[in-house]
Parts: C-alpha cells; sequence; structure tokens
C-alpha cells in the first residue's frame, strides 16, 4: 500500500480517501454491520475529536461523506454538494477596518463609499453592515490598506460567483450559474463541498463483467495521470488497474489526437472556434457568453472519443474514465456523449481503489502503455491544445489558425469578451476552468508546477510523434476508406 501521508496535498484530500477505502473494502470483504456507524468509528476513533469540536461531529460528518461516497443527492444533478454541518468554521466574509487604520484625517474611504457606509468613530473608520453593498472602493482607497474585503475561500475560489453564505451562514451552489469546474473542492479548508462519487458504480460495472468474461471493462485515463502516483511508473499503475478487473487501459490522449483533427476541419470550415475538451469551459461559454455558444466545437471531447472508438471495436464493453476533473462527472452523462462512457472515477477514487484492494503498485511489473501521440499527451497542460492545433493544421495544409490559450476561467473571460466584442486578434480559443490545465484538476492527488514538467516528459516519450496512425485507426473503425499512402 502506498504510504497515503505522501500522496496527497491536504489532510481534507486523506479524509476522502479513508472513506472511499474502507467503503471499497466493505464491499469486497463486507467488513462491517452498519457502515454509517462502523466506518465513522474506524475514521475518528476518539475518545479526542482531532478535525472538530467534538468526537461526535466527526463522526456525522464522516456520515454525510459516507453518503456523498454512496452517489449524494440524486435529485441534485450537480456533481458537488455541500455538506451543511461541516461548513460552520469560516467568517461570513465582508469588509473589514484592520487594526491598521491610522485614524487619518482624509477620510478617503469614507469620502469614495457610496453608500455612506463608512462613519469615523474616536478617530476610526466603522463600517456599517447594514448600509455596505461589499463594493470595495474603500480597500483600494485606503492609504494604509486597512480595509479589507474578506471572503470565504469557497466564494473566492468560484470565478463564476456560484457560491453564495445562506442565511444560516452555510455555503449554497448556485447551479444554474456553477459549472462544476471543482475549483471549490479544492480550496474549502474543512472539506465541507464535495464531489459525488460513482465508485460504486464502478465496482458494480467490474464485478457483473464476471472478469472480463460477460462483458469487457475498458479504463480510459486522461494524460494528467503522469503527474499524480509519484511513487510508481506509469506502466506500473496500469498493470494495477488490470488487477482491479479492468480488461484494457486505453489513453484518452488517443481521442485527443482525433480530437484534434476534428477541430482542424472544423476550424477550417467555420474560421473561429473554441474547444470542447473541458466541459466546465463549455458550460462557462454556455451559461457566460451564449450568443457565443455557436463557436463551440462540435466535436466530442477526448475523453468520449476514445470511448467511441473502444465501442466500435467492441459494441458490448463498458468504459470507464479515470480523470483528475470533477465536471466528467457531469459531462458522461450528457445526451451528446451518446452512452459512449458508462461511468467515471477521479485519481483520488483509484488511489483509494488501489489500496482498499491491497495492490502494491510500486512492486508491479509493468505494462507498456502507448495508444496516443505527443500532441494527444500534452492536451493535459494549458497551451497543449493550441500548441497541437498550429502544428497539425500546418501538417494538413490548413493556414491561418492563430491560437490562445485560455488558462483558467478569469483568461477565458477577458479573451472570450474580445471575441464578443469583435476585438479578438486570435481565431482558435483553447479554454481551460482549472489553472494550468488538467493536471490541475480538483481531483488530482497533487497540485503544483512540476506536473507540467512530467506531462511534457510524458508526451515527449510518445513512439507517434504525428497524429496520423490515430486518424486512420479512426477512420477505419468508421468504415472510411484509408488511402494506401496513409497505411
Amino acid at each position: 500500500m502506498a504510504d497515503n501521508q505522501r500522496l496527497f496535498d491536504t489532510a481534507v484530500q486523506k479524509l476522502k480517501y479513508e472513506v472511499l477505502k474502507a467503503l471499497i473494502r466493505n464491499e469486497y470483504e463486507h467488513c462491517y454491520d452498519n457502515i454509517y456507524i462502523d466506518i465513522p468509528k474506524e475514521i475518528s476513533p476518539g475518545p479526542k475529536a482531532t478535525m472538530r469540536c467534538c468526537i461526535f461531529k466527526e463522526r456525522a460528518i464522516v456520515q454525510e461523506r459516507i453518503k456523498l461516497a454512496l452517489g449524494g443527492t440524486k435529485g441534485n444533478p450537480n456533481a458537488v454538494e455541500v455538506i451543511d454541518i461541516a461548513c460552520d468554521e469560516c467568517p461570513i466574509g465582508g469588509i473589514f477596518v484592520t487594526p491598521a487604520c491610522r485614524g487619518c484625517i482624509v477620510h478617503r474611504c469614507k469620502e469614495v463609499c457610496p453608500k455612506d457606509a463608512i462613519q469615523i468613530i474616536d478617530h476610526k473608520a466603522v463600517v456599517d453592515k447594514s448600509k455596505c453593498i461589499e463594493c470595495g472602493k474603500c480597500t483600494q482607497a485606503c492609504p494604509y490598506g486597512a480595509i479589507i474585503a474578506q471572503k470565504r475561500p469557497c466564494v473566492n475560489s468560484c470565478k463564476v460567483k456560484a457560491i453564495t453564505v445562506g442565511e444560516d451562514k452555510k455555503a449554497v451552489i448556485n447551479n444554474d450559474k456553477c459549472i462544476s469546474c471543482g475549483a471549490c473542492v479544492y480550496q474549502c479548508p474543512f472539506g465541507a463541498i464535495v464531489d459525488k462519487s460513482l465508485i460504486m458504480e464502478s465496482i458494480d460495472i467490474l464485478k457483473k463483467s464476471e472478469n472480463n468474461t460477460k462483458y469487457r471493462v475498458y479504463a480510459v485515463i486522461a494524460p494528467s495521470i503522469v503527474s499524480q502516483f509519484k511513487y510508481a511508473r506509469i506502466e506500473q499503475v496500469v498493470t494495477g488497474m488490470h488487477r482491479l478487473g479492468f480488461h484494457q487501459v486505453v489513453e484518452a490522449a488517443l481521442g485527443a489526437d482525433i480530437t484534434l483533427y476534428h477541430e482542424a476541419e472544423e476550424w477550417k470550415e467555420q474560421g473561429i472556434l473554441t474547444t470542447s475538451c473541458c466541459p466546465s469551459f463549455v458550460m462557462f461559454v454556455e451559461k457566460n457568453f451564449p450568443e457565443l455558444a455557436k463557436y463551440v466545437s462540435h466535436s466530442v471531447s477526448p475523453m468520449v472519443e476514445a470511448a467511441m472508438l473502444i465501442k466500435r471495436t467492441d459494441p458490448d464493453c463498458k468504459v470507464i474514465f479515470i480523470g483528475p476533473c470533477a465536471s466528467k462527472k457531469l459531462e458522461y452523462k450528457l445526451p451528446k456523449t451518446k452512452g459512449a462512457i458508462d461511468s467515471v472515477l477521479s485519481f483520488e477514487e483509484l488511489q483509494a481503489f488501489l489500496d482498499a484492494r491491497d495492490i502494491e503498485v510500486a512492486a508491479l511489473e509493468d505494462t507498456a502503455l502507448d495508444n496516443a501521440s505527443f500532441y494527444g499527451r500534452i492536451f493535459a497542460k494549458s497551451g497543449g491544445i493550441a500548441q497541437g492545433i498550429a502544428d497539425v493544421a500546418k501538417e494538413m495544409g490548413i493556414e491561418g489558425v492563430k491560437p490562445i490559450a485560455m488558462n483558467g476561467i478569469d483568461e477565458c473571460r477577458a479573451a472570450l469578451m474580445k471575441l464578443k466584442f469583435n476585438r479578438a486578434t486570435e481565431n482558435f480559443f483553447e479554454g481551460m476552468a482549472c489553472d494550468g490545465g488538467c493536471l490541475n484538476g480538483p481531483l488530482c492527488l497533487t497540485h503544483g508546477p512540476k506536473n507540467a514538467v512530467d506531462v511534457d516528459k510524458y508526451g515527449a516519450q510518445a513512439k507517434e510523434k504525428t497524429i496520423d496512425n490515430s486518424v486512420k485507426l479512426y477512420k477505419l473503425s468508421i468504415g472510411e476508406t484509408v488511402d494506401k499512402k496513409e497505411e
């Protein structure tokens, strides 16, 4: 079993992992009489609390985590939910005057306030919360920086303003605004916002295959996997996945190669195009720039493209996607995916799965993984698609592509505003909701700049340096004749 002290960035991730591992073990070994009583006691044995005010609250929160690990609220379509009982430690937020206020006589903070919400009392600025609209003008006006705008980490992390604080001081997610990017999941210091798990659904698929005799189960893995599981080689992780019961492991980067081909052809027809690989980005466009939705590529994501290719070859099979993304748990159910994906797991869930089954990954032999090209593999990082489309378009004899990589929602918003008002100099827009790209997805084990180095190295190791063979495989799968020169 991997040393879980080194696996994760945060203790919140470790807590989620422990819950998942216990549930998976119970599914295979029936360890507990009552999971809602036994698992909380195992994780928080007491008698003293280590995370919360008392042992009873700790266990109650673990019970809620178990519910989310079993699929969460069925009536809520979002991929993430708030655990109300865990969301009570953060301040409500707002404008605050700190002790750094010097009681100056210029009173710029008071003069700039549009609602007369600041008064000077005993030579100090005082904010009237009943009048304050939190515009932030006073924070900019104070020469000492003594007035601050304090927001909850979840509110601050949400770039689409989908999270507010309710009357009961709990975080509330507005599904009409939310794009399921999962930034709040990783940023919440108390783990009060959690992604729903599909692990039991995935286990059910594997069990019912009866060791791949009834039907075969394929895993499609996101290329960002190479920046994770740092205690072992990617080839060993693939072997571990076979031990879990997967018939074959296929790179989503294979689908990325095919997506590049489709997007180059689509750009040739339209002249302006945005990517459709990131479901959170697509939702961001649809909800915030509906007039630009016509520019979103009609190509399915690499996850779906790879799964469709597999199912054209093996129609009765099941496909489970494994990656770093919360919104993939939403995307796979959309009509446009045509049932290509049967379930979705995160890297966090894969780690819990391997450890629950006592699979020592670092001790395993290698299983080769070489389905895709250099370009498909670098989809995992911001700028990878832009680099790919520029080179692939040239190889296809398509000229005039001017790509831009939009790294994170703030950059997406800025570039799309230029496109909206006809001020953009670029004509191909790569949209990534996560800063840095998929290699920093919210459900990664670890996050950081080194992940990009790992992805670049992985791309360079690809035997295929062009997308030609991937495209040929795609054409053959749909019954299209392949020219002799392509063979």
